[in-house]
């Protein structure tokens, strides 16, 4: 006690520095985006000029229908809800009697690989895939429908059943929290883990879901694609991908050092044949990403690290900023 008051007769009191939420996010910066996460919806009915809006067939009505009887037909029934089959077969009029589906199922499919903890601008694409995640969880509680999500690494998955109630969606931040801040420089590359992460959320998710992927897409391939294929034949699914723009042209410097997570060479960014081989690369892992989601008929919507997430969230939805 005598050497702190000591130190702070003398200004010199020590205090922890700032975590930097671009570089790694904090749950306290993960939960502060409850108050921001307002103006736009992943439900299928959107404003006109939402990339949701008339760019795939949801799998989903609304909140849906859940059948609850058969009875008699009273005066005022609408004759669109009568079940022919049994009025058939007893000699008189039934209808099928629906109530509305309370809750939704959203799953969130977050990527937290070493191939996420790259920016050149803003923020990182993981703490941006973070803020992202959050802005979404707080947004499906807010509407009062269930999120879960399966958060994936190079190493594994972290499972979490949707639910419908704020430690729900404090878990899932804490583990957010938790994945950014293991990303280093020195982590080891696995596209592979992508089908694998994949593989795991088709054991959880039946039907009638909502799933939104939120990462690069680095591993996705033909295997990939038959998965998704599976996955939205009964649930809907939209995929936000989140890049930088130096992924799209190499920087233009003499030494540039490279790596993959366990060897690095210095090449030169001045070198047009490996400018070409450098968006070419990315280019085709794009294309065959957009291709397959259009042929699916499912939307995509691409956020960079520059800009604020929420307000190209808003953009995207059709909301009015």
């Amino acid at each position: 006690m005598s050497s702190l008051l000591k130190n702070f007769r003398t200004g010199s009191v020590q205090t922890e520095p700032t975590q930097d939420n671009r570089v790694a996010v904090s749950l306290a910066h993960l939960r502060a985006l409850e108050f921001t996460a307002r103006g736009f919806s992943f439900l299928p009915r959107q404003p006109v000029q939402s990339i949701l809006s008339g760019r795939h067939a949801s799998r989903l009505r609304g909140r849906g229908l859940n059948f609850e009887e058969l009875r008699h037909y009273r005066p005022g029934d609408d004759i669109r809800t009568m079940d022919w089959k049994v009025t058939n077969r007893t000699g008189k009029p039934h209808v099928r009697v629906y109530t509305e589906e309370r809750e939704r199922q959203v799953y969130l499919l977050v990527d937290q690989r070493i191939s996420m903890f790259f920016g050149s601008q803003r923020a990182m694409k993981s703490a941006v895939a973070a803020e992202i995640a959050a802005l979404a969880a707080w947004r499906v509680l807010g509407v009062g429908d269930r999120v879960g999500a399966l958060i994936f690494d190079d190493q594994q998955s972290y499972h979490f059943t949707p639910r419908r109630s704020r430690e729900a969606v404090i878990n899932i931040l804490k583990r957010l929290e938790t994945a950014n801040a293991a990303l280093t420089t020195g982590c080891q590359a696995h596209p592979e883990q992508f089908n694998t992460a994949f593989d795991a959320l088709l054991r959880h998710v039946a039907h009638d879901a909502l799933v939104i992927y939120i990462g690069d897409g680095f591993g996705w391939d033909e295997r990939s694609d038959e998965m998704l294929k599976r996955l939205s034949l009964h649930n809907d699914i939209i995929a936000i991908n989140v890049f930088d723009p130096a992924e799209l042209e190499l920087p233009a410097l003499n030494e540039l050092v490279v790596s993959d997570g366990e060897e690095q060479i210095v090449v030169s960014g001045t070198q047009k044949e490996l400018q070409a081989r450098f968006e070419e690369s990315y280019l085709n892992h794009v294309k065959h990403m957009r291709e397959t989601l259009h042929r699916f008929g499912l939307p995509l919507i691409e956020v960079d690290t520059v800009d604020d997430p929420l307000q190209q969230l808003l953009r995207a939805l059709g909301a009015q900023i």
